[in-house]
């Protein structure tokens, strides 16, 4: 159906409304809509989303509105319905929408379509984007500064499904499209009650054989069955347009990826399961997992994490204290009687200023530069950019810089070769790199012979040789190499000059307790992960696919914000960590 929208602005607060909330929290802090709306009135302009709504048709809700019904889903997590109820029955939401008593809100249905429509005109990020403006005016974010990155998983919307799931469930979901699709061409094609009996119930491993040979026999029977309804779609009889059923392109590529069609001896057609070790498997960055949700991918992380999802980059600001806030500011006094434009606030808080979604098969290091570019956009890039040592390396310390002006206060990895592993022995630090004259001089004092300048996985790079003669013949060679042919010397590998001195000089400061010490800034984005998943649910999508799933973290980190900014304006800083009762009376004990 067709939605009109006509940006207006936000309707003020009813007086009756006003009169019921200021009566109900005199002696009280408000609550967070309340406080959003009087500090920050029309947060979200309807005229911001009117590209995702038509002119004509249905009049619709504002969307601007609906932007702040959906922040404050997430800040209470809410589902859509609890949402929708909530506009209904809570007076501080009508205070923040400008709603009469008397509205009866909208149906939950609403804020579906919102978040589609959102999604399909790129316009995800928006509430972000308005919300930083909005700080910027009151100097809570800015560029300079201090930032710090961090990821943590999130697990799909969807079941988790073995091969032999992914497989029937496929031929499930495309049977039940072109079932709905086109039910006068379907029984002609295929026994519609022996396939309702195989396909009616969704596949579950608990319903299956346990023999592993009956579900070899059931994996290469969904094989088939796909491979028919393939054929049968494709044939020229076919209607053409259910060749473009995503259900059926979804099947497509889970035959491709997870079966082999071979001839048998008997010049027969043989359709099996691929094996890995022979047949092999794509990446797992491009193997669908669910034909329900394209996007969403197996990784693993360390020995004990293997999740099936996403991956979320979250970047907050870190600047410490306020240096003109008041030290003593009491933190239980009303709105009422605060004097004219006054703050009672002690500490700044640490706002969140980028928010990235990948599937999870993107390594950390590949959103280092991605990061920034979002931050540049934002007009927020930090000075100092604090990360774990996912994120960087060498080169991308020294790209951060040229590019983006920023430095990365972040650990570089340890050289990996044999000496440098086993503590004994040349490593690559024990030679003298003269970018000069093109050589290397090793501890003994002998002069390299060759310099080749090369590119090793897309990555420059220079390789280093020692003669031969000079490696055979020298007293130390078991420290320095394991080569056993005399036909070969010692070998360096090392980045241009620039990286070179940069891992070098990383190497060597990093492990001082100046440097630690600056360095334990990063580990506080970690309670804001630990926040995230607490308050929002964060690492268990709401959403099937990618944007939808990126929406959610965007609408997700702006909750976060208002939730900080409300405990900052009310004089309430947010704890660091969970503090226990008893930890509390030992530290006011202490004291």
């Amino acid at each position: 159906m067709l939605m009109s929208v006509q940006p207006r602005s936000w309707p003020e607060p009813t007086p009756e409304v006003v009169a019921a909330v200021r009566a109900t929290y005199r002696r009280r802090t408000p609550p967070l809509p309340v406080t959003v709306r009087d500090r920050l009135g029309e947060l979200f302009p309807d005229a911001e989303f009117a590209a995702a709504f038509g002119v004509r048709g249905r009049p619709g809700w504002s969307p601007g509105r609906l932007a702040l019904v959906t922040v404050l889903q997430m800040a209470q997590n809410l589902t859509d319905r609890q949402a929708a109820d909530a506009v209904r029955d809570k007076i501080s939401w009508k205070y923040a929408l400008g709603l009469g008593l008397d509205d009866e809100g909208f149906d939950s249905s609403v804020l579906s379509e919102f978040r589609t429509r959102v999604v399909e005109h790129g316009l995800e990020a928006r509430v972000l984007d308005l919300l930083l403006d909005a700080l910027k005016g009151e100097g809570l974010v800015g560029a300079g500064g201090k930032a710090r990155t961090d990821s943590t998983h999130v697990i799909s919307a969807v079941r988790d499904l073995n091969r032999l799931e992914l497989a029937g469930e496929s031929v499930r979901a495309c049977v039940e499209a072109l079932a709905v699709a086109a039910p006068d061409w379907l029984p002609t094609v295929i026994d519609i009650a022996g396939w309702g009996r195989r396909y009616g119930a969704r596949v579950d491993t608990w319903r299956l054989p346990t023999s592993q040979t009956k579900r070899a026999e059931l994996v290469a029977a969904s094989g088939v069955d796909a491979l028919t309804l393939l054929r049968a779609v494709g044939d020229v009889a076919a209607p053409p347009w259910l060749r473009e059923l995503p259900a059926v392109h979804v099947l497509r590529r889970v035959l491709v990826q997870n079966y082999m069609i071979t001839t048998g001896v008997q010049g027969r057609e043989v359709i099996r399961a691929r094996e890995a070790d022979t047949d092999g498997l794509p990446p797992g960055r491009t193997r669908l997992s669910s034909p329900y949700d394209l996007d969403t991918r197996w990784a693993a992380k360390g020995d004990d994490l293997f999740w099936n999802g996403y991956k979320v980059h979250i970047t907050e600001t870190c600047e410490g204290p306020d240096p003109d806030a008041p030290a003593d500011a009491p933190a239980d006094v009303s709105p009422e009687d605060r004097s004219d434009g006054e703050d009672l606030v002690g500490e700044r808080p640490n706002i969140i200023v980028g928010v990235a979604t990948t599937d999870a098969t993107v390594p950390d290091t590949r959103m280092t530069d991605p990061v920034h570019a979002a931050l540049a956009q934002r007009g927020l890039l930090p000075a100092e950019h604090f990360l774990d040592s996912g994120y960087p390396s060498a080169a991308l310390v020294v790209a951060s810089l040229h590019r983006w002006g920023v430095t990365l206060v972040t650990p570089l990895l340890a050289d990996t070769s044999r000496q440098a592993k086993a503590g004994a022995g040349y490593d690559r630090a024990g030679f003298t790199i003269d970018f000069d004259t093109q050589t290397a001089t090793c501890p003994q004092g002998n002069t390299s012979i060759r310099w080749n300048r090369v590119t090793q996985r897309g990555t420059d790079a220079i390789t280093i040789k020692f003669a031969a003669r000079t490696c055979r013949d020298c007293p130390v060679r078991e420290q320095c190499t394991r080569s056993v042919s005399p036909k070969f010397g010692r070998q360096l590998t090392v980045p241009p000059r620039e990286v070179h001195q940069a891992q070098l000089a990383a190497r060597a400061t990093q492990d001082t307790r100046d440097w630690q010490a600056r360095y334990a800034l990063r580990a506080g984005v970690e309670g804001t992960i630990r926040q995230a998943v607490a308050v929002t649910g964060t690492r268990r999508a709401r959403y099937r696919g990618l944007p939808k799933t990126r929406l959610e973290h965007v609408y997700s980190a702006v909750a976060l914000n208002l939730i900080r900014l409300d405990a900052y304006w009310n004089g309430h800083p947010l704890d660091r960590t969970r503090t226990s009762h008893l930890s509390r009376l030992e530290h006011t004990l202490a004291a």
